[in-house]
């Protein structure tokens, strides 16, 4: 698979290539997250035989570029923002034309992200069509007014993927140990509006087997 680092509208991003692609991934990631892509990638081709293209790229305020609404904060003291509305502009309005120009285009397009970035895929799902599915593993669900806001209303997107560590209910935060209760509501209110999904249980907390979750999910997604 091609590997290329380039920035785009002065973001950094990395395309993996494949030929006659049949998908395109795309994922936002921070530091950390780019360091396991390599290994997301390889994870990721032996769960699924479909060619794919992948890009990421680079959040540089994860509290704020990624959240659809201001919340006060849960842990440190930074707050959180309402960046999500103008990094979906940028996906739509910057990433994915120039991948168009790039040719690297693909007739059936995936967002997944981890964390806050796995709510704010699956955010996404419910701002646009154009993703036929999200993948939203270990995502903040937990976000204050989230689930009020999902119960409110219906995903454009056609098939929404979801997990969690079996350990990540387990903190001393309070707003965080709801993200079990939270994701089961989320899983439950996108069953009953007939929406495909599954929930997945993986082993661990939240800060483990980033690379093997996200590949789980993207693979799950080109399977159905």
């Amino acid at each position: 698979m091609k590997v290329e680092k380039i920035y785009i509208s002065g973001r950094e991003c990395f395309l993996y290539q494949q030929t006659k692609a049949e998908y395109l991934l795309v994922q936002p990631v921070d530091e950390h997250d780019s360091s396991l892509i390599d290994k997301e990638v390889d994870i990721l081709c032996q769960q699924t035989t479909k060619p794919f293209n992948l890009v990421t790229f680079r959040i540089n305020d994860w509290n704020k570029e990624l959240t659809p609404w201001t919340a006060p904060p849960v842990f440190g003291r930074e707050p959180f923002g309402e960046g999500a509305t103008e990094t979906l502009g940028y996906v739509t309005n910057e990433l994915l034309p120039f991948l168009n120009s790039r040719g690297m285009n693909a007739r059936r397009m995936l967002l997944g992200g981890y964390s806050l970035a796995g709510l704010f895929a699956l955010w996404t799902g419910y701002q646009t069509d154009i993703f036929e599915g999200v993948v939203a593993a270990s995502p903040s669900v937990w976000y204050p007014g989230w689930i009020d806001k999902a119960t409110d209303n219906r995903p454009l997107t056609q098939c929404v993927y979801l997990s969690l560590g079996d350990k990540e209910e387990k903190t001393k935060n309070p707003v965080m140990a709801q993200i079990g209760n939270t994701i089961r509501k989320q899983h439950k209110l996108l069953l009953a509006q007939a929406v495909n999904t599954i929930l997945e249980w993986n082993p661990g907390n939240h800060f483990v087997d980033f690379e093997k979750r996200m590949a789980k999910g993207f693979a799950w997604l080109m399977n159905q």
